[in-house]
């Protein structure tokens, strides 16, 4: 870009004017939204309680778009985009956003890819240029002491300490290659380790010349600006970027159900303690979003803290567990996992936890969920996501992992309101559906113990 280093060697003036304090209620957080011509999507979410912003980046990639055999390669693409462009030194970016005291960071996930700076309000042109060139001017090469092989392997040594030295992080692996054994949800987005290896600086050039595009990215800035101040910025340093020429679908795709249960233990002496997992299929917001809606206030009810049914049964009761849950993981594009979680107090093993989890998730579904519980659960889930306004980047990563897998921003406003609709029949028929009364209750199983048994 060629404005780039006259920004970068004279931020003359501040861009916006100084900022006012506004509502932070419902209006305050009231979304702003255009397309650029090139298609990238541009969500603007004015919050004026303090002059900075937190910009954002999604690309509409990720684990699930990897290609048979090259696993690994959208979270590698992650950290290789900290490196080199035409008019950026090695990792010039990171030292650039932190001189201009900007805080930065990126994540990967099997449905979306995201960057964000949080910066002062009159940086950011500044990121928004430095995004912008590293979304379609990055440099990849097959030099061995180049971006992509370095990144490389700093990935595979991230994998040997967060992965092959954490006995629940492989645990993890195995339930979900369980789980999704013919879905791209069945491989870490981490990458298997002889794949990662095996990833070349071409494999990285074709990954990025077909998803790193403007028709491919949601832009969301969140803090002290408006649309009106952000269009003609976007317009300008993101609107000059050429769309991709093709792109592949997307890899997702329907998730088979579970024919059969099957368990999964996994021994190691680093772990201290115990636990006890089961995870069946479910759905999502985005496959079923009223049984989602329903699942998520059934499972807070059912295991959702210290004042949930099963806390109170097999903690402060029983006594056979020192920690019981329930959850749902409904943010996935495709069919989520639910399930159970337990660590059993002393003395007691896994079977017996499990008998007496089990015996009493079947009498509450049976028996039915208490009014009160219920009513209780619906506040505290609505109340969660009204709390998360006070949230300047809470708010960008909400509206950005929503868009990312196809929601809309309706559906984003609406989560208060549907969520406190939920009755307690329909929370009691969600959890049956799921956790087995009305399906046909396979699932994975999972133990973690501190050694063999």
């Amino acid at each position: 870009m060629a404005k780039l280093r006259y920004l970068l060697a004279a931020l003359a003036a501040a861009i916006l004017a100084p900022a006012t304090l506004a509502d932070t209620g419902e209006t305050g957080w009231a979304p702003e939204t255009f397309t650029l011509d090139n298609g990238m999507e541009v969500v603007v979410l004015p919050d004026h309680r303090a002059p900075v912003v937190t910009h954002m980046v999604w690309y509409k990639v990720g684990a699930v778009d990897e290609a048979p055999g090259k696993s690994g390669i959208a979270h590698l693409f992650e950290h290789v985009m900290f490196q080199e462009t035409d008019d950026l030194g090695p990792e010039e970016f990171t030292s650039i956003v932190q001189r201009n005291g900007g805080q930065l960071n990126a994540f990967t996930s099997w449905d979306y890819t995201a960057y964000y700076e949080r910066v002062a309000r009159d940086r950011l042109e500044l990121v928004m240029e430095l995004e912008a060139e590293r979304m379609r001017d990055l440099l990849v090469n097959d030099d061995p002491e180049g971006p992509f092989i370095t990144e490389r392997d700093v990935v595979k040594e991230e994998r040997r300490q967060r992965v092959e030295n954490n006995p629940g992080a492989i645990l993890f692996e195995k339930v979900m290659a369980a789980l999704y054994p013919d879905h791209p949800y069945g491989i870490p987005v981490i990458g298997h380790m002889d794949e990662v290896a095996a990833l070349t600086p071409q494999d990285g050039i074709e990954f990025y010349e077909t998803w790193y595009a403007p028709d491919a990215a949601i832009l969301v800035i969140a803090g002290d600006v408006t649309a009106a101040e952000v269009r003609p910025l976007a317009e300008r340093i993101y609107g000059e970027l050429e769309p991709a020429e093709k792109r592949p679908a997307r890899g997702w795709r329907e998730v088979a159900p579970l024919e059969t249960s099957q368990t999964l233990t996994h021994s190691d002496p680093k772990v201290r303690q115990p636990e006890w997992d089961r995870y069946y299929l479910s759905t999502s917001f985005r496959q079923d979003s009223d049984l989602a809606y329903a699942l998520a206030v059934g499972t807070e009810v059912l295991g959702g803290g210290q004042t949930s049914l099963l806390y109170q049964s097999l903690v402060e009761e029983q006594k056979v567990a020192i920690a019981a849950s329930s959850w749902a993981w409904l943010s996935l594009h495709d069919t989520a996992p639910a399930g159970f979680s337990a660590t059993p107090a002393e003395g007691v093993s896994l079977d017996e936890l499990e008998t007496a989890f089990m015996a009493e998730v079947a009498r509450i579904l049976e028996e039915g969920l208490p009014e009160d519980d219920v009513k209780r659960a619906r506040n505290s889930l609505a109340a969660q996501a009204i709390y998360a306004r006070d949230s300047q980047s809470g708010m960008a990563n909400r509206y950005g992992r929503a868009l990312s897998i196809g929601l809309t921003i309706e559906d984003i406003a609406a989560y208060p309101d549907r969520v406190r609709a939920v009755s307690a029949d329909e929370a009691l028929a969600a959890l049956r559906t799921v956790f087995g009364r009305e399906g046909n209750g396979a699932h994975v199983e999972a133990h973690l113990l501190p050694e063999a048994m």
